[in-house]
């Protein structure tokens, strides 16, 4: 898809994200709502059904779910059969400690259903300590458990400074598994602003990990790691932020943002209990400003076409705002780790990226 028709906007997202609610019976450190206890005014069955026929009727190709935990929701299911019913493919972010036989049985059924199941470590005690005691072993038996269903799944592992070095045994992990393996990039909202300083990868973390991923093809990320994305995986995907372009969030509440990344009141782009969600994709203030924004400070820069900026979300929430260009771009890694003392050698990956004119240095 051109990245020009991209930019304008299409008629509906291609995929929605949302988080259905904030009750978990886990508190994972890094988690990017604070999930816990359900939200006051959760959307109810009737308000939720009738978001799925708005977006069936918007033209919505799939629906992302997340939380919280979804299945902590007593209608989930129902929601999930009712998008199903309309011919909308779902994806469901879990942490797979509700997961059963009988439940897995129940959606395998339908060939419009995939898994991400989080699991952030190779091993139980780096898993363990950023999710809770006990969560390694229980996603692991989840995974288990569906891959030995017919539903696509994934394990999903949120890159932290805790786990950075174990990616390459967590795809191996995977694929002993059968399954995929998908690694989202950790940002500070939610709990994981709590946990910046303490869980953030390295510079060096984050230039290995691109040079590592240079060499998986099969291994996806979000839009966001376009950022961090070796010239190797450009064709792999978009180069740029999907958010109020290709995509959007509904959170528990029934408000729409330009992504789940930004669930803050200024990006509030409006209601579903005020406005029908077509109207809000089409007319919002808030999704038009997106669909606009342009990081001026980063086009001089050598891999401005292969990341346009990268992740406006990461650099709102290090007080750069939406359009001050990515902090953890390779760039900014390159130039952080060369101005170590006794920094080791710039990955191969990697070599060559140098800081382009004029452009600074974020540490």
């Amino acid at each position: 898809m051109s990245n020009r028709f991209v930019e304008q906007g299409l008629r509906a997202p291609v995929n929605l994200t949302w988080e259905v609610t904030l009750a978990c019976n886990l508190a994972c450190r890094h988690c990017l709502s604070s999930s816990g206890h359900a939200a006051p005014r959760e959307l109810d069955t009737r308000e939720a059904l009738a978001l799925v026929g708005e977006m069936h009727q918007a033209g919505v190709f799939q629906v992302n779910f997340g939380g919280g935990e979804p299945f902590l929701r007593p209608d989930f299911v129902g929601i999930l059969e009712a998008c199903h019913d309309r011919g909308l493919m779902t994806c469901i972010s879990t942490n797979g400690t509700l997961l059963d036989g009988p439940l897995v049985d129940r959606l395998s059924r339908t060939g419009l259903v995939a898994l991400q199941v989080s699991l952030d470590g190779a091993r139980a005690e780096t898993c363990d300590r950023l999710r809770g005691t006990g969560t390694f072993d229980r996603a692991v038996q989840a995974v288990r458990l569906l891959a030995a269903s017919p539903i696509p799944t994934s394990i999903n592992a949120v890159l932290t400074r805790p786990n950075a070095e174990e990616v390459p045994r967590l795809h191996d992990l995977a694929a002993s598994l059968g399954v995929s393996l998908r690694v989202s990039r950790f940002r500070p909202s939610g709990r994981g602003e709590e946990n910046w300083e303490d869980l953030r990868p390295s510079a060096a973390q984050l230039l290995g990990f691109s040079e590592w991923l240079s060499g998986r093809g099969d291994v996806r990320t979000g839009d966001s790691f376009f950022s961090l994305t070796p010239q190797q995986r450009q064709g792999l995907g978009l180069n740029l932020c999907g958010a109020a372009k290709l995509t959007c969030c509904v959170g528990p509440e029934g408000d729409v943002y330009p992504c789940a990344f930004l669930q803050r009141e200024e990006f509030r782009a409006g209601s579903l209990r005020e406005r029908r969600f077509q109207e809000i994709w089409d007319d919002s203030a808030v999704l038009r400003s997106f669909r606009g924004l342009r990081i001026h400070s980063c086009e001089e820069c050598q891999r401005f076409d292969r990341c346009h900026g990268g992740c406006p979300a990461v650099a709102y929430h290090l007080g750069r705002g939406v359009g001050g260009g990515d902090p953890e771009c390779l760039v900014n890694c390159v130039s952080t780790l060369d101005a170590e003392p006794g920094a080791p050698n710039t990955p191969a990956a990697v070599r060559g990226v140098v800081l382009p004119p004029r452009a600074t240095p974020v540490a």
